[in-house]
């Protein structure tokens, strides 16, 4: 695959941050009208999180969606927020999904038109075994059944100077024996699994889907294309690699696909050290090679846009973003845009009318 060494002998360059610092005051300097503001919208991947550093509630997420495009509904994605310290161990993400479910309400308090967290992916640690089926069934009865799905970050590589996600999995997670207990028990409940790695272990996966065919399984942030580290300076040789993962991911027929992300500084776009943010074709022509790449292999019917919010707000706005999915798309069937922007999501996450 000519893909450069994942490990280098070479000094560890600085360890950069996995969120691009947010600047309203820059993100501001841009904007844009909606683009086709009728097209319904399912925005598959976002958090809610008040952490120590940063907070974003339903009231900021409100107010990005306020741009003029038609959301109709959204997924709430865990990102380890208000976990209950006080909870028996293996329980302490159930103050999460309190905290998702209690925003959920808190926009359909305000009026808003979408559905907040229609559907909750929440984090159960599978390493448990065969004890996370308790804590499954736990977070179900807590969330009147909003969890639809888990997520488990499995992002790993040896070289310390590519640092995709701020979690630190074990390696090798998804092939680990006391996870893949745990994860049998999601297809018996009803409940799917998001996962989030580096195109380096997309092999993995496609191991865990060959295992485990009964259960639905949605890539997180395009199967996310390295452009840290040794990889950096090397996206023709790296986009060939992920290429590659991508197309024999897509054979496991239980297994979909979301695309975003591109905000985060694993894709190198940099977009934040720009005098100005991108406009929307801007974008569209540095992440269209992903998208399309992603959808010749998968097909509408298995991807689905997310906006990754907050984290990729650091580098645009949320209706340039969406603005930008829709230029990437103008040229395909209506039935192919519809799946893409909205019927994926809702069929995946089974989120009812809307």
């Amino acid at each position: 695959m000519n893909e450069p060494e994942a490990v280098s002998n070479a000094p560890v360059e600085p360890v950069a941050p996995p969120h691009v610092r947010i600047r309203p005051e820059w993100l501001a300097l841009r904007s844009e009208p909606a683009l086709e503001p009728a097209l319904p919208i399912i925005d598959a991947h976002h958090h809610l999180w008040e952490l120590p550093d940063k907070v974003y509630r339903v009231a900021d997420l409100l107010d990005d969606m306020s741009g003029g495009h038609d959301i109709r509904a959204t997924v709430f994605i865990e990102c380890k927020t208000h976990y209950d310290t006080n909870a028996p161990a293996g329980f302490e993400a159930l103050g999460e999904v309190r905290f998702a479910c209690d925003e959920a309400r808190k926009a359909q308090a305000a009026g808003a038109r979408a559905k907040v967290a229609a559907a909750v992916v929440a984090n159960a640690d599978l390493l448990l075994g065969d004890k996370a089926r308790p804590v499954l069934e736990r977070m179900l009865d807590v969330s009147d059944a909003r969890v639809r799905g888990i997520r488990n970050i499995a992002v790993w590589h040896a070289d310390p100077s590519v640092r995709a996600s701020a979690a630190t999995p074990p390696q090798g997670l998804l092939t680990d024996r006391r996870f893949r207990e745990g994860f049998r028990h999601l297809a018996p409940l009803g409940l799917s699994f998001d996962a989030w790695l580096v195109h380096t272990q997309i092999d993995e996966l496609c191991a865990l889907a060959a295992a485990f065919p009964d259960t639905h399984i949605v890539l997180n942030h395009a199967g996310s294309p390295l452009a840290l580290g040794p990889y950096r300076g090397h996206r023709d040789e790296v986009v060939d690699a992920w290429r590659t993962g991508v197309t024999a991911l897509s054979r496991y027929h239980n297994v979909s696909m979301k695309l975003g992300g591109f905000g985060m500084p694993l894709f190198g776009f940099d977009f934040q050290e720009q005098p100005l943010p991108p406009n929307s074709q801007t974008l569209a022509n540095a992440i269209r090679p992903y998208v399309e790449t992603c959808i010749d292999a998968f097909g509408a019917t298995r991807c689905m846009f997310e906006s990754n919010f907050p984290v990729d707000k650091g580098c645009f706005s949320y209706s340039i973003l969406w603005n930008a999915y829709k230029r990437i798309t103008a040229g395909i069937p209506d039935g192919e845009r519809a799946a893409l922007f909205h019927d994926t999501a809702a069929g995946f996450y089974r989120i009812g009318a809307t």
